[in-house]
């Protein structure tokens, strides 16, 4: 149905008569067929199983394993298929036994999808988490969304330029790729403690952020944005890395740190209509939420899925199409998809130095620590500001200006200059990740979900329920 256009003007929505549909369709098949949520501490020795029974829609699987990720919570084997199970354990290899974690997990996946009514709970890293996990308030503060080249020092500019026009840091994530930088900046006004709200001020943050980011050789170009509504963060930073093509190099880009490269491979099966992409990289906490995400925000869907990450590599094979029902019908695509999961995987692994700053919250901090950082000839690789309360929680990821280890006698120098003891200036080192060897591809099908259903596991999760992803292959 259609309206009739004026003849004298362009506007059809006066007299176009459009059928009714109502505001509460959207939600209708998950209110008749709400989420199940199964969590059971039996069946595995050392870790807990989830199980998740849910209509397939779109972002339904990334919303899953988004809430599992911002609880500190590892997923070591995942099956997605005609039922979502969930082998699941903490970065510390153990079960789930906290009651109020336990509760918060069936509340943010069951049908008591209410944001609303959880009780708080603190994950395994010590964050408290509530309604909004993951998820920065934009009411409490303004965002601001930054991307363009790296270079050694941006962060200390970037951070100057918000100190002097008044703006208090109170979280920020930055990630480079590539030689290029994301980075998401909540931020309040010093005077009112709340969000920026005046317009001309906004106008300079904006103006003065973006001659920054720019710098002097930026041939991609760089942007400077406010976020308009709520957002994962680290969601967030995929998709704006993702939108300024950082899985394109230029050139080849020298990673001296970085030995292994993930082994990433799609086919089609023609006969059932699925692309297959198979993965295998060194394993690491929340490398399950960036290809998913990735998958996802590409307008993909996974309709099955294995997920082995026992041990130090990481299995994954996921069955997908395009939204409109097609596979990957072209190299050139399926070379693209290779190239995005790759940047996905990589932009998460750290190279450098690890340094962990924690001491009382103030404005300027930010300024004044990676200040430091410049004049000693430090770049940050990755950074995770956050404040709990009174207290900054910093961490950054550092090396020379030209990529290489930083010299331990820097980081004494910094020490002493920043006046700060030891208990508050931790020096970690470099992840373990970040030093693996090269990933050999795997000789033969060593997991595929051919083979899944042999297994006592998925016998298991079967005889839990028939609802959830009900496709089938």
């Amino acid at each position: 149905m259609g309206g009739t256009r004026c003849s004298s003007c362009n506007d059809t929505m006066e007299q176009a008569n459009w059928p009714y549909f109502d505001p509460e369709y959207d939600s209708l098949s998950a209110r008749m067929n709400p989420p199940r949520v199964v969590i059971d501490n039996n069946i595995c020795e050392n870790a807990t199983l989830i199980k998740v029974d849910s209509a397939n829609t779109h972002g339904v699987l990334l919303e899953v394993v988004q809430v599992l990720t911002e609880l500190d919570l590892s997923i070591t084997k995942a099956y997605i298929s005609s039922d979502g199970g969930w082998f699941m354990d903490d970065q510390n290899k153990n079960k789930l036994t906290d009651a109020s974690l336990i509760d918060y997990i069936k509340q943010s996946l069951g049908a008591q999808h209410d944001f609303t009514t959880r009780s708080d709970v603190r994950t395994c890293l010590g964050k408290s988490v509530g309604r909004t996990v993951g998820v920065e308030q934009i009411a409490e503060h303004t965002a601001i969304e930054l991307t363009g080249t790296d270079r050694p020092g941006l962060l200390s500019e970037v951070s100057a330029v918000l100190t002097n026009l008044g703006c208090n840091v109170k979280h920020a994530e930055v990630w480079t790729h590539n030689m290029r930088v994301a980075c998401v900046v909540y931020v309040t006004d010093e005077k009112s403690g709340g969000p920026i709200k005046d317009p001309e001020l906004q106008s300079r943050i904006k103006e003065l952020l973006c001659n920054v980011m720019k710098g002097t050789d930026d041939r991609r170009g760089a942007k400077t944005e406010f976020s308009m509504g709520l957002t994962n963060t680290e969601r967030r930073l995929h998709q704006m890395m993702f939108a300024d093509r950082d899985y394109e190099s230029p050139e080849p880009v020298k990673r001296e740190a970085v030995d292994g490269k993930p082994n990433i491979t799609i086919q089609n099966c023609g006969e059932r209509g699925y692309s297959i992409v198979n993965v295998e990289c060194t394993d690491r906490p929340k490398l399950l939420f960036d290809t998913v995400c990735t998958l996802t925000d590409m307008q993909y869907v996974v309709f099955h899925a294995t997920i082995n990450s026992e041990g130090s590599i990481a299995h994954q094979e996921y069955y997908i199409r395009h939204m409109d029902g097609r596979f990957l019908d072209s190299e050139a695509e399926k070379q693209r998809v290779i190239k995005c999961l790759e940047a996905a995987i990589e932009r998460r692994v750290s190279d450098g130095l690890r340094l962990e700053l924690c001491t009382s919250d103030r404005v300027g901090l930010l300024s004044e620590v990676t200040r430091i950082f410049r004049e000693n000839g430090l770049s940050v690789t990755r950074a995770d500001v956050e404040t709990r309360n009174d207290k900054a929680v910093n961490v950054f990821y550092v090396t020379d200006a030209r990529g290489n280890p930083v010299d331990r006698n820097i980081v004494d120098n910094m020490r002493r200059e920043m006046e700060i003891g030891q208990t508050l200036l931790q020096i970690t080192e470099v992840p373990r990740l970040a030093r693996s060897p090269p990933i050999e591809p795997t000789k033969g099908a060593k997991f595929s979900l051919g083979s899944l259903l042999k297994s006592q596991s998925e016998r298991f999760l079967y005889s839990l329920g028939s609802l959830g992803w009900t496709r089938s292959l």
